[in-house]
């Protein structure tokens, strides 16, 4: 079976809200995957553990305050760099960068948030 390599799913938070609000919004439907690949936002706990149970092996960072240290696989992590690379281009659209819909349904259901995302991704 083939692995997703694009985004998979988007989720829109306020800007105070937490990482790990959108990972606990996002996980149900994650896919079958091997691997998940996140910043130091989504380090909690009990993200890990959801992502073990279903299978997925997680290459998160630990949080710099975190007493024992997470091991992540870091030649994997660097990986990550396409992710960011795919919201900067993104931010290249305007009405993205900018937000000028409040609404997140009506800003999810801008044609270019979802589309651009995938096709960004692979240019």
């Amino acid at each position: 079976m083939r692995q997703p390599r694009g985004p998979i799913d988007l989720f829109v938070t306020a800007g105070q809200v937490s990482d790990d609000t959108g990972a606990r919004a996002l996980l149900g439907g994650l896919p079958k995957v091997e691997w998940l690949l996140g910043d130091r936002g989504y380090d909690a706990d009990w993200f890990r553990e959801a992502l073990q149970d279903k299978g997925i092996r997680a290459c998160i960072p630990g949080r710099k305050q975190r007493k024992a240290p997470v091991r992540y696989d870091k030649r994997r992590y660097k990986r990550r760099n396409r992710i960011e690379i795919m919201f900067g281009r993104l931010k290249d659209w305007r009405r993205v960068a900018t937000r000028y819909d409040r609404c997140p349904k009506v800003f999810l259901s801008a044609i270019a948030i979802a589309l651009a995302a995938t096709v960004i991704y692979w240019l």
